[in-house]
């Protein structure tokens, strides 16, 4: 039977490298405090784009699809679900909810674990809310369609008492003060996800769980960047660090430093992101076609009008079809590509 206990596994993880992560967060952090006193208002915007794309993102990773017009529509609770897919759209729409209206008073034990899962099928026929009944496995299945097992979790049978320990490890090691919430948070995720605790779901609770306990310790950007998509759109470096970490868990000899490097680097991310937006949006003294052009010659590459309206959610999008249209006119942008895939770069010649 596994030992959750944190006490001495964290200082295995202070490499060079995450200790920089570390560093670089905590400075991200301060920043934060500051950002969020001043720009209320706008931050409101980024908070109604992160739930959408949190939303769809980490449902997405599990293979749970709907048009972006019902998404928009679920999210903002203007219909009720029509399909299985959606009916898990909209369960975790209401989790996500919860956990940023009230994460101070959500505390990490297996009843709340339980109340969320509940939560997370209440639309469906699933019943939820209920740890595993059967042994479960982790599988994959190559392109000819043969299944490997990649991870047997711990049997159905053992799997309260593993919660209640693993819960109880957690509020312990972080109750002590000792250990970074930054090493301990994806230390928990990785140790929640080897356990599988439920039929279904385990995915998304992981991303919700992650999500709460940041928040908890005072990391918000979250709320106002898609850390959901963020992994989602790294899934395939998020399942091989999973996988790394999760090797002879049951023997207590796996390595964490993967998955929370992984991890540490996701809300890195995360961060920069929300530095670069805030910015954006609350760039002195310019006008919103000057706020364009400033993001259009700062990207690295190429971007969308899709991207520019998540990155200037203030801006309608009759004004930043304007701004594009002129800026092709005088020569300062090059349109690339064509219908959907039409995407936008500054032109350096003009430099």
């Amino acid at each position: 039977m596994r030992n959750y206990d944190y006490t001495k596994k964290w200082e295995q993880l202070l490499t060079p490298e995450i200790v920089g992560l570390l560093t670089r967060i905590h400075e991200y952090k301060g920043e934060q405090t500051l950002f969020i006193e001043a720009q209320t208002d706008t931050l409101a915007q980024l908070t109604e784009i992160a739930r959408i794309q949190s939303t769809e993102a980490s449902n997405r990773i599990e293979g749970i699809y709907t048009s972006d017009e019902r998404l928009r529509l679920l999210v903002k609770d203007k219909t009720m679900p029509s399909t299985r897919s959606e009916q898990e759209i909209a369960g975790y729409r209401d989790v996500l909810n919860s956990i940023h209206e009230n994460y101070d008073y959500i505390p990490v034990k297996p009843s709340i674990m339980l109340q969320l899962h509940r939560d997370l099928y209440r639309f469906s026929g699933t019943e939820g809310g209920r740890y595993k009944n059967t042994d479960n496995v982790i599988a994959e299945e190559d392109a000819q369609g043969r299944r490997t097992i990649r991870f047997q979790p711990v049997p159905a049978w053992e799997t309260q008492d593993a919660m209640e320990r693993l819960c109880k490890a957690f509020d312990e090691a972080i109750g002590r003060e000792e250990i970074d919430a930054l090493l301990l948070i994806p230390m928990f995720v990785l140790d929640f996800l080897c356990i599988h605790p439920f039929n279904d779901g385990n995915g998304r609770m992981s991303r919700l769980l992650t999500l709460l306990l940041l928040y908890r310790s005072g990391y918000i950007v979250g709320k106002y960047i898609s850390i959901e998509k963020l992994i989602e759109q790294t899934k395939e470096t998020y399942y091989e660090a999973l996988q790394t970490s999760s090797q002879n868990w049951h023997e207590e000899q796996n390595r964490y430093e993967p998955f929370v490097r992984y991890m540490l680097g996701i809300i890195l991310s995360a961060y920069r992101e929300f530095s670069s937006r805030v910015k954006t949006l609350t760039a002195s003294g310019l006008s919103k076609p000057e706020r364009i052009a400033e993001l259009i010659k700062n990207t690295v590459g190429k971007i969308t009008k899709a991207e520019i309206q998540q990155k200037c959610p203030d801006i309608s999008t009759i004004t930043i079809q304007r701004t594009l249209n002129n800026l092709m006119a005088s020569g300062d942008i090059i349109k690339i590509g064509g219908g959907r895939y039409t995407a936008y770069t500054w032109n350096r010649e003009n430099d």
